[in-house]
């Protein structure tokens, strides 16, 4: 596990419970697991962060935040995570989302066109938002899983290498 790497760029806890938008989380953000990067922490951290970053809202880094609080896992690695979702990214993952749940759901999928508007937002939520929602919650769900599987299995092995060069 390349713990030494993601620790260099993890920031300093002291920097982040000082955060303006943190500071809403007062004395919770004292508790030691939320800044520790080991195997109980980090994989719940990754599972965190990929489950909302599938999440279609505003503000994910905040809930992000909250559910790493909740579920004591790493924070930052929590928050980092939800990245994933950005500009470049979200209009492919969130149109494989649409279709995956419209799939689930048996529904075919619907030409559209987005516009950045409320009133399209409306009229979509109707349409193609269940479909949408359905397919972002079972992928948000689906990546936890696995990625929180991924890390418990590359934190093992990273340990057992380590006790394998260490006896050589």
């Amino acid at each position: 596990m390349p713990k030494k790497i993601i620790e260099k760029f993890m920031p300093n806890p002291d920097t982040l419970r000082n955060h303006k938008h943190l500071r809403m989380f007062g004395d919770l953000l004292l508790k030691p697991n939320l800044w520790a990067l080991n195997r109980r922490s980090a994989p719940g951290a990754f599972a965190v962060g990929l489950f909302v970053a599938w999440i279609p809202m505003p503000f994910q880094m905040v809930l992000a935040a909250a559910l790493a609080i909740f579920f004591n896992v790493n924070l930052p690695v929590a928050v980092a995570l939800v990245w994933i979702t950005n500009p470049v990214t979200m209009p492919f993952m969130f149109y494989m989302a649409y279709l995956l749940g419209a799939k689930i759901l048996g529904v075919v999928p619907q030409d559209f066109a987005f516009e950045a508007s409320w009133q399209w937002i409306e009229s979509s939520i109707e349409t193609i938002g269940p479909s949408f929602l359905v397919g972002c919650f079972t992928l948000g769900a689906v990546c936890a899983v696995i990625a929180y599987f991924a890390i418990k299995v590359l934190w093992k092995y990273s340990v057992l290498f380590k006790w394998k060069n260490r006896n050589k």
